[in-house]
C-alpha cells in the first residue's frame, strides 16, 4: 500500500495538552487499523524552541519558519490511496491546529 506522512501542527504545547487528547493519540493506531489502514511509525517532537535551523551553512536558534502552530509530531501511515489517507489523518486529535498529509516517495528503513 502507498505510504503517507501525516505532519501534526499544534498551537498548544505538549505539556498543556488535555489528558483525553493524549489518550486519543495513544488509541490512534487502533482506529487507523479498524479503518483499513496501518500506522507504520510515529513520533512526537520536542518544542520548536529546541530547534536549530541551518540556512546556507549558518546556524540559528529556533525553527526554520515561525508559525502560529508548531510542528508537534509526524507519523507514517499506509493507505489505499490519497482519499483513504486523508480520511485516516482526519482521526488525528488536535486541540488547535491541523494535520498535513504528504505522499512518500519510497520509504526504506536504514539499519
Amino acid at each position: 500500500m502507498p505510504q503517507y506522512a501525516v505532519l501534526i501542527w499544534e498551537a498548544v504545547p505538549a505539556e498543556e495538552l488535555p489528558q483525553e487528547v493524549i489518550e486519543a493519540h495513544m488509541a490512534l493506531d487502533g482506529k487507523i487499523a479498524e479503518a483499513g489502514g496501518r500506522s507504520v511509525a510515529g513520533m512526537a517532537l520536542q518544542p520548536a524552541s529546541t530547534a536549530t535551523a541551518i540556512r546556507g551553512g549558518e546556524l540559528t536558534d529556533g525553527p526554520f519558519i515561525e508559525t502560529k502552530e508548531d510542528l508537534a509530531g509526524v507519523f507514517v501511515i499506509e493507505a489505499r490511496d490519497l482519499d483513504h489517507a486523508l480520511a485516516l489523518a482526519k482521526m488525528t486529535p488536535i486541540v488547535e491546529g491541523g494535520v498535513e498529509v504528504r505522499p512518500l516517495v519510497g520509504f526504506q528503513v536504514v539499519a
